[in-house]
This record gives structure tokens, sequence and C-alpha cells, in this order.
């Protein structure tokens, strides 16, 4: 059958957490892009519409209580380094509870709060992309 993302292109999805300006980004330590900084997401489940994926995979990884979302912008990247393909719905969230904490630590390793002018050096595609169609007032 094959792996998504690997075998064939994978459907993903990412929420882009906002908060005073600032967006919620955590370091990865699996591929694709094992050691960049990006926003929370993960795949597509057989059946399951892309906007629920998003807040399941932000809910898992952060151990927040997503709201409301907004959808903002398809991307897709592909990492020659980890041989993967991913398309991806990113979708953008400024109501959610709770603060956010490392739920995953054999995902995920670091998180933090970035405005624009503090990006770290290590961004993901998918961190970069999400970034460029965020608003300045978004992300000051």
């Amino acid at each position: 059958m094959g792996k998504p993302g690997i075998d064939f292109p994978g459907l993903g999805t990412g929420l882009a957490i906002l908060r005073d300006g600032k967006i919620l980004l955590y370091r990865r330590l699996k591929a694709p892009e094992a050691g960049f900084w990006s926003i929370v997401g993960g795949k597509v489940d057989h059946m399951e519409p892309a906007a629920k994926a998003a807040i399941r995979e932000a809910e898992e990884e952060s151990g927040l209580s997503i709201g409301q979302i907004e959808y903002l912008c398809t991307e897709e990247v592909m990492v020659e380094a980890d041989r993967q393909h991913w398309i991806s719905l990113i979708y953008v969230c400024r109501d959610f509870s709770g603060e956010p904490r490392l739920v995953e630590p054999d995902k995920l390793s670091d998180f933090g709060w970035f405005g624009r002018a503090e990006l770290p050096s290590q961004l993901s595609d998918f961190a970069k992309a999400t970034i460029a169609h965020l608003s300045e007032d978004d992300l000051r």
C-alpha cells in the first residue's frame, strides 16, 4: 500500500496558533525536517475533514483546547533530504484555552512563542510558507 509522503504525496494539515502577535512553534525530532521549528500539524486520516484533523493534531501535540479556526492557505512541500512530499491545508487559530506543553516528547523537543523579528533560524518549509501568509497584525 505504501506510506503517505514517502511512497506517494501525503495529505497533511497544519495550524498556526497565534497569541499577542506571536506564533507557537515546536522543534521537530522526526522527519520531515527533524531539528527544524514548525507549526503543529500532521496527516489527515481517511474520511477525516482537514479542519478537524488540524484541531486534533494541534490538541494532541500542544495540549491546548482549540476553538474556532479559519482556513489560511494550501502549501506543497517537497523535502529532498528526507524524500518526502506533502500537500497541506493550513489553518489559523486565535481561539484556544490552556497553556502549551510538550505532550509528545518523542516527536517534539521544544516550543515557544515567536514574533516576526525573533523567529528561529531553522524554520521548516511549512512554517516559512505559513508565516508568509500571515498579516503584519497577526505576527509582529
